[in-house]
């Protein structure tokens, strides 16, 4: 029998993105799965179930409002899996995601989690690839190249710090690597992200250095980003 897989998926209001996104977990080509949705205080209180002529173990959690790693935590709480993984709402993921990021734990026992690479769809369908890269604590300490829809060992899930405004993937990452766990990175865009509204948050890297940086309407976003990179560096005295 195959390690069962939580996917935990937290939302707030987005039910168009998340019906594409459990569509996109109903065709994963692996099993055993459970899918644990949970609503973070949606407006209108999502009525919703997992698209699948299979029967599969799907559970949907409400809460009042907290915030994504709050909703996670939750999702965590209730969970049973041997592996767990934090599927973003707005993910559509290619079948084989589970089966070849489960592959992996499965075959290489010394490792704590897998990542791959995704693509960002942004406004007027433009694609932006999103290249992740080998392992590496120091590299992970300076910025994030794991996207939080990656494949974690039950025993290295650690608490997601609901204190933080910004950055709580990194923040989860650097956690449970400075803890000793040990990444994976699969060279292939295993997943999809279609960028909420017209515009996407994400900046090209050009915007972060003079002059594109002193731009209005570019430097108060690089400002907040530099600010909210500095805490989560602090909190691991980065310097």
């Amino acid at each position: 029998m195959k390690p069962q897989i939580s996917i935990i998926i937290p939302v707030y209001n987005h039910t168009g993105a998340l019906t594409r996104a459990l569509a996109s977990v109903a065709a994963q080509t692996y099993r055993p799965i459970e899918v644990i949705v949970v609503d973070d205080g949606s407006d209108i209180p999502l009525e919703l179930s997992l698209p699948s002529a299979e029967p599969i173990d799907f559970h949907l959690i409400r809460q009042e409002n907290a915030g994504a790693p709050a909703a996670r935590n939750a999702g965590f709480r209730a969970s049973k899996g041997e592996y767990v993984i934090f599927w973003d709402a707005d993910v559509e993921a290619d079948p084989t995601l589970l089966a070849q990021m489960a592959g992996v734990l499965m075959e290489q026992p010394h490792i704590s989690f897998v990542y791959s690479n995704h693509t960002i769809v942004l406004h007027n369908n433009i694609k932006k690839s999103m290249p992740a890269c080998t392992f590496d604590l120091h590299a992970l300490q300076e910025n994030n190249y794991i996207h939080s829809t990656s494949l974690v060992r039950r025993g290295a899930v650690v608490t997601w710090d609901e204190s933080l405004q910004r950055f709580q993937d990194w923040d989860f990452w650097l956690q449970i690597a400075t803890a000793g766990g040990v990444g994976k990175w699969i060279d292939e865009s295993l997943f999809t992200i279609v960028a909420k509204g017209t515009m996407s948050g994400w900046l090209p890297r050009c915007a972060y250095s003079p002059p594109w940086r002193w731009l209005p309407g570019i430097h108060a976003r690089v400002r907040a980003y530099e600010q909210a990179k500095a805490i989560v560096q602090k909190k691991y005295q980065v310097i």
